[in-house]
């Protein structure tokens, strides 16, 4: 999978949430991840990805599709109840 973000926003996302875009791909690796759609983002289609990223961290990545690649708009980490939701589903298996 090819993975996109523009430099400036990944900059800005990095100093706001200590997210780095290139980490937080790793979600789309992790098979117990949770994706909803955006029921916020009305111009495109977008998503919504709980797991984990590459450094073990439980992350929240918004993105879209551009093409075939994966497009990233925000990553940051998981509130306590989108911990406890992963948790969850984690028992769950």
């Amino acid at each position: 999978m090819d993975y996109q973000w523009d430099r400036d926003k990944a900059k800005v996302n990095l100093k706001k949430h200590g997210v780095d875009f290139a980490d937080a791909v790793g979600v789309f690796e992790d098979h117990l991840a949770l994706t909803i759609d955006d029921p916020d983002s009305p111009e495109e289609p977008r998503w919504i990805t709980l797991g984990t990223d590459f450094l073990g961290r439980l992350l929240v990545v918004a993105y879209t599709y551009r093409g075939e690649a994966i497009r990233l708009i925000s990553a940051r980490k998981a509130t306590k109840k989108e911990r406890e939701c992963y948790e969850g589903k984690r028992k769950g298996i």
